[in-house]
């Protein structure tokens, strides 16, 4: 990053255009490849990325910005946080790492979370007061000579260390009130030793990520952003320091990092428009280099370059250097639109995934350092794009017709008391079957046999699914472990979108959810509608193997817009509104069919959170509407579930008088979660007495 104008992403995708890595994990965890051959899959990977990025122009190449699992685990091992329950396993680094990531036969693995309102998901680390932190893992520097050796001069990318404590979970034990991020002057110590060996080894700039300030922070949090990057910045053997807060406005945090001495910041421009107002307005920004984030690395929408560039001119003199780069990693969007050759003609062009966004911050840092006609063939493109898009709306005059006929009515049910009562008249089994419909259409679709014994498997799988599920009653949901959970929501939105209008899912766009298991985000790319039941035909086929009562499951409106890639050019609540009415109907065909448990989920309320307060207000205001708009069309007699995923008492409590379902469920039972927390609590809290209790048990 020298000179007047630059270009840069903050990250790429690390899995490999045709999987590859999930590959050679699941090959190397099975036993069928030994560690060579998976270093072997890795280090291709690695030299593809940089290779590629270097070729496309870019000014700054990101480095260690691969990891074999997840970037917040390699920065736990990377300060020697590894809990004593992993190293007694007696294994080797790379299975010790693995063994944090999935557990092992006696040891559960570190809990996970979503990773700052993405479909990401993270480990979480634990970290106590005695925890042992050292520099214990020299990865960040062996990549970047790894990459200097191909002939690549890469920026070194690592978690921020206030971020990284910010993440982690208190080590079992910890004495009441302790915080990780007591720890972090000693884990300054680590990033020092870090910084001293890049630069010695030839870095000129380290990148350090410190996303957990684009969300609502304490002043203590502030305070100790400034810290450390005051201590960072004062040593003297270190490169130059580019602290990035990509995800969302960073607020007062971009002052707090403007006065340090770090040579450069990142902010996200795209996530929120007011964050241009704070570039403009922080003090402190005029000797420092700006890495403007001005194409978004979470969605997969061609950037209006045109705009773009007004937004990066308004920032000339904000900083004493202006760099074009991405929003955040996009290690959010899939790798190359190019692959996509089944795409509908017309939409292909108004997307842009990884590769392409390459391409785009290029040509605006190009535009910027010699001028518009430098970029001219891009720019047109674009905007002939842009206005093709913009004459051609995908807008279904009878979707938005019939969102204008909803009226306050539509959020309504009978009286909760009214519906127990016609409930229990026609009560079914108090946990009834789930046909996991989307999960059996999974391993339908992929089995051998062409279309014609698609529903041939499809009555098997079920049978499998019923059969297994009368065998095990009320234990079936022992079954579930977090990822295979999060595997059947996936499928559940997948299987839906599939069956949209206004929906497509492109053949190659695998995205990284966690570790080795990766998702294909559909896209939303018109109005959303439904063109014919989805779930009735296979949930009654369920219903015909068993006297017992099998429920139909859908994703909630919520549930469903995150595990997609939704429209840049609509309000999110209206795709929610629209979705909810494509739910609605089904839930009634499903009623029709004679299904009287349904079950509309929404773990996403409590998995991806808005960053900030006031948008989280917001966003509960229009999902519940959306929920209740989907199931409101039900018969008092129709018991309406809902499940949550690992969302915390209190949090139950909200939503079941919210979302007015006649049953809510969390995953409590999931070992590591808030739920599990929160239960635990409540339980232990009930047996010592009444007076000991903080609460009624609900």
């Amino acid at each position: 990053m020298t000179g007047i104008i630059g270009s840069t992403v903050l990250g790429y995708p690390r899995i490999g255009p045709g999987r590859e890595l999930p590959r050679a994990l699941e090959r190397y965890w099975t036993h069928r490849a030994d560690e060579s051959e998976l270093r072997a899959v890795a280090r291709e990977l690695r030299a593809r990325t940089w290779r590629e990025l270097s070729a496309a122009g870019l000014d700054s190449v990101p480095g260690g910005t691969f990891s074999y699992y997840d970037h917040v685990l390699d920065t736990a091992v990377m300060a020697g946080a590894v809990p004593e329950r992993f190293r007694a396993l007696g294994l080797g680094p790379l299975d010790t790492y693995f063994a944090m990531a999935r557990g092992t036969d006696s040891v559960s693995p570190l809990a996970t979370a979503s990773w700052f309102g993405t479909s990401y998901h993270h480990l979480v680390p634990e970290i106590g007061p005695d925890t042992p932190l050292t520099f214990a893992d020299r990865t960040p520097v062996r990549d970047y000579l790894e990459a200097l050796r191909l002939g690549v001069h890469t920026r070194p990318v690592l978690l921020g260390p206030v971020t990284f404590l910010l993440l982690c979970a208190p080590e079992p034990g910890s004495p009441p009130g302790f915080r990780p991020l007591d720890r972090l002057g000693e884990l300054l110590g680590v990033y020092a030793w870090v910084l001293g060996e890049l630069q010695a080894a030839g870095a000129d700039w380290v990148q350090l990520d410190e996303p957990a300030f684009a969300a609502d922070r304490t002043a203590a949090d502030r305070d100790a952003l400034r810290d450390a990057y005051d201590v960072l910045g004062a040593r003297t053997r270190r490169p130059a320091l580019l602290a990035a807060v990509p995800y969302g406005d960073p607020g007062p945090a971009l002052g707090a990092l403007a006065a340090t001495p770090v040579e450069g910041v990142a902010v996200d421009l795209v996530s929120e428009t007011s964050t241009v107002n704070t570039v403009v307005a922080a003090p402190g920004l005029s000797d420092k280099t700006l890495v403007a984030g001005l194409v978004d690395g979470r969605n997969v929408w061609r950037t209006d370059l045109d705009t773009a560039l007004v937004t990066a001119a308004t920032l000339l003199g904000s900083a004493r250097e202006v760099v074009v780069g991405t929003s955040c990693s996009l290690l959010h969007v899939p790798y190359d639109l190019d692959r996509e050759t089944a795409l509908d003609p017309q939409v292909a062009p108004w997307l842009a995934f990884a590769s392409q966004k390459v391409r785009e911050v290029v040509a605006l840092a190009t535009a910027l350092r010699r001028g518009p006609d430098t970029a001219a063939a891009e720019l047109t493109r674009t905007r002939e794009i842009l206005a093709h898009r913009g004459a051609n709306p995908p807008t279904d005059r009878r979707v938005r017709a019939r969102l204008a006929t909803l009226r306050p009515a539509h959020l309504r049910r009978a009286a909760y008391a009214d519906r127990r009562a016609a409930q229990d008249r026609n009560r079914g089994s108090d946990e009834p079957i789930d046909p996991l419909v989307a999960a059996v259409d999974r391993r339908a679709r992929t089995d051998s046999g062409g279309d014609e014994s698609y529903a041939e498997r499809m009555r098997a799988g079920l049978h499998d699914v019923v059969r297994l599920q009368e065998v095990l009653g009320p234990h079936a949901a022992d079954l579930a472990a977090p990822s295979a959970d999060q595997r059947r929501y996936d499928d559940l939105v997948c299987f839906v979108a599939q069956r949209l209008r206004g929906v497509v899912t492109p053949e190659h766009a695998w995205v990284q959810h966690s570790g080795a298991y990766c998702v294909r985000p559909p896209i939303v790319v018109g109005d959303v509608s439904r063109a014919a039941p989805m779930t009735v035909k296979w949930v009654t086929t369920a219903q015909r193997l068993t006297t017992a009562a099998v429920k139909g499951v859908l994703p909630g409106p919520v549930t469903a817009i995150a595990g997609m890639f939704v429209r840049d050019d609509v309000p999110v609540l209206d795709t929610a509104a629209q979705l909810a009415l494509a739910l609605r109907d089904e839930v009634r065909d499903l009623e029709a069919a004679g299904i009287r448990e349904i079950q509309v989920d929404e773990p996403a309320l409590w998995r991806r959170p808005p960053l900030r307060e006031r948008a989280r207000r917001d966003r509960w205001t229009w999902a519940t509407e959306a929920f209740r708009v989907a199931t409101s069309g039900a018969a008092a007699s129709t018991r309406i579930r809902t499940q949550l995923g690992d969302a915390g008492i209190e949090e139950t409590l909200q939503v079941t008088a919210a979302l007015d379902a006649d049953v809510t469920t969390t995953a409590a039972a999931t070992a590591g979660s808030r739920a599990h927390a929160d239960a635990l609590a409540m339980l232990r809290n009930a047996a010592a007495g009444p007076e000991s209790a903080g609460r009624p048990l609900p």
